[in-house]
C-alpha cells in the first residue's frame, strides 16, 4: 500500500497537518491556562464599553463616552485614508520619476536617479520624523500663518482650508461627479472596445473632461447654485471653521507617498524596459508620438510586469502605515495601543490588528489580480 507513491504523498500531508493542528492546539491550550491561572478575562466584550479617551482626528463624530468598538473604527477609518490617498499618490509619483529615468535628458535622468537612490536607502520611520519635523518647525504659527487667499491656511497646525456648506446642490454636485466618473470610464472602455474591433479611434480625454466638469456644474446648479462657504477665521489660539488637515496626517501621507513611490520607481522603469525595443520602433514608423507610443503601445505591454511587483508595494505601503503612531496619527494601531493599556486586552487588541490587516491586504490583492486579468494580453 505504501509503496504507491500517490498513497504516500496523502500520507505525509496528513501527518504534516495532524502536526500543525496539535502545536496549534498545544499553544492555545498553554495560553488560555496561564490566563485563568492569572485571572484574566479573555472575550471581545470589552468593545461595547465606554472608551474614555479622545481621538484627535476622527472622520466620522466621537467623543469618550462613545465605546470601545467605535474607537476601533475611528482608527481603521483613518487606516484607510491614509492607505488609499498614499496609494494614490504614490502610483502618480513613481510613474513620473520612473518614466524620467528613461528620459533622454542626461539631467532628469540623473536626478531621478538620485532621488530613487537616496529615498530607498533611508529609513522611513526617518523620513517620517523629518517630514513632521518640518511641518512643525519651519512652518510659521497660526498667526503668522501662510494665506493663499481667504481660503487656505498653512501653518504649524497644519493645512486649514474652506469648505462649502451643506446645502442640496453640493450634494447633488458630488453624486454627479461620482456618475460622471462612472460614464466616463464606460466611454473609455467602449471607445477601447471599439478601436479592436474596427481600429477608429474614438476621443476619450475631451469626452472625459466634459462629463467631469458639465454634469457636477448642472447638478449644482438644478440644486440652486449655492455659494455659502465656510471659511477658516483666526479665533484665539488657531483657526475656526472650514476643514482642516493635521501636521501628523500630511507628515505620513507625504513621507509614505514619496519613500513608496521610490520603489514603484523601479517596479515602472522595470516594466517599460521589458518591452521588447521593437514595438517602440514599429510604432514611430507607425509615426506616433513619444507620448501615444508610451500611452498606447509600451506602457498596455508592460502591465503584465508592472502589476505583480506594484501589488507589494500596495500592501507595503498599507502596512508602513502602522508607523503612524510614532508621529501620533491616530490610526488603528494608535487606537490598539491606547485600548491595551486602558482595559489590559492585549490579545483580542492584537488579534482584531491581525484581522483588519490581514483583510485589507487580501482586499488589495483581489482588486489588482482583477485588474491585471483585465490587462493580460491574450496571444493569438
Amino acid at each position: 500500500m505504501f509503496t504507491s507513491e500517490r498513497v504516500r504523498a496523502i500520507a505525509y500531508q496528513a501527518l504534516l497537518l495532524a502536526a500543525v493542528v496539535g502545536i496549534g492546539w498545544l499553544l492555545v491550550a498553554n495560553t488560555l491556562y496561564n490566563l485563568s491561572t492569572r485571572q484574566i478575562q479573555v472575550g471581545f466584550g470589552f468593545l461595547s464599553r465606554e472608551a474614555g479617551f479622545e481621538i484627535a482626528e476622527s472622520p466620522i463624530v466621537f467623543d469618550p463616552s462613545n465605546s470601545y468598538g467605535r474607537a476601533f473604527l475611528v482608527g481603521l477609518l483613518n487606516t484607510l485614508r491614509i492607505s488609499a490617498l498614499g496609494i494614490v499618490g504614490a502610483t502618480l509619483l513613481g510613474t513620473l520619476i520612473g518614466i524620467a529615468r528613461l528620459s533622454s535628458n542626461w539631467l532628469v535622468a540623473r536626478l531621478a536617479s538620485a532621488y530613487v537612490e537616496f529615498v530607498r536607502n533611508v529609513p522611513l520611520l526617518l523620513q517620517l520624523f523629518v517630514w513632521y519635523g518640518l511641518i512643525t518647525e519651519l512652518l510659521p504659527p497660526v498667526r503668522e500663518a501662510i494665506a493663499f487667499g481667504d481660503l487656505v491656511f498653512l501653518s504649524q497646525r497644519g493645512l486649514r482650508y474652506a469648505w462649502p456648506q451643506a446645502a442640496p446642490g453640493w450634494s447633488a454636485a458630488g453624486w454627479a461627479f461620482a456618475a460622471a466618473v462612472v460614464l466616463a470610464l464606460a466611454w473609455r472602455a467602449l471607445a477601447s472596445r471599439r478601436q479592436r474591433a474596427t481600429g477608429a479611434q474614438w476621443p476619450v480625454l475631451w469626452p472625459s473632461l466634459g462629463l467631469l466638469l458639465l454634469l457636477p456644474v448642472g447638478a449644482w446648479l438644478a440644486g440652486g447654485a449655492p455659494t455659502q462657504v465656510d471659511l477658516p477665521r483666526l479665533g484665539g489660539f488657531d483657526f475656526r471653521g472650514g476643514r482642516s488637515l493635521s501636521p501628523e496626517f500630511i507628515a505620513l501621507l507625504v513621507g509614505l507617498s514619496t519613500y513608496t513611490a521610490a520603489f514603484i520607481a523601479e517596479v515602472v522603469r522595470g516594466g517599460i524596459l521589458s518591452v521588447p525595443r521593437g514595438q517602440a520602433e514599429a510604432a514611430m514608423a507607425l509615426g506616433l508620438k513619444p507620448g501615444q507610443r508610451l500611452r498606447l503601445v509600451t506602457m498596455p505591454q508592460a502591465l503584465r510586469v508592472i502589476i505583480p511587483p506594484l501589488t507589494s508595494q500596495y500592501l507595503n505601503l498599507t502596512k508602513n502605515s502602522s508607523l503612524a503612531v510614532a508621529i501620533g496619527y491616530p490610526d488603528l494601531v494608535a487606537v490598539a495601543n491606547t485600548t491595551m493599556n486602558q482595559t489590559g486586552q492585549a490579545i483580542e487588541a492584537i488579534a482584531i490588528l491581525m484581522a483588519v490587516y490581514l483583510a485589507i491586504s487580501l482586499a488589495i490583492s483581489l482588486m489588482m489580480n482583477w485588474y491585471a486579468a483585465r490587462t493580460r494580453l491574450v496571444e493569438r
